[in-house]
């Protein structure tokens, strides 16, 4: 890193955030239409949640109403 440009975190915390990363959780990529990201993201923010924990709590939800259904 350059002298010059300062993170907020430190060497030591940034790789053990990576290493989290890799050992904890996984990437899914989404494509919306366009205009569609902000609705999400201020809905989220509505619920008082994060994007990403909001398309989350949205997956598990319609997962679990879909048990049962039959095709």
């Amino acid at each position: 890193m350059t002298k010059d440009k300062k993170s907020r975190y430190t060497e030591a915390q940034a790789k053990a955030a990576k290493k989290y990363l890799k050992e904890s959780v996984e990437d899914v990529r989404i494509r919306v239409p366009k205009g569609q990201k902000v609705i999400i993201k201020n809905h989220a923010d509505l619920m008082g949640e994060s994007m990403n924990a909001f398309v989350v709590r949205a997956i598990n939800e319609t997962m679990s109403r879909d048990k049962g259904k039959s095709n």
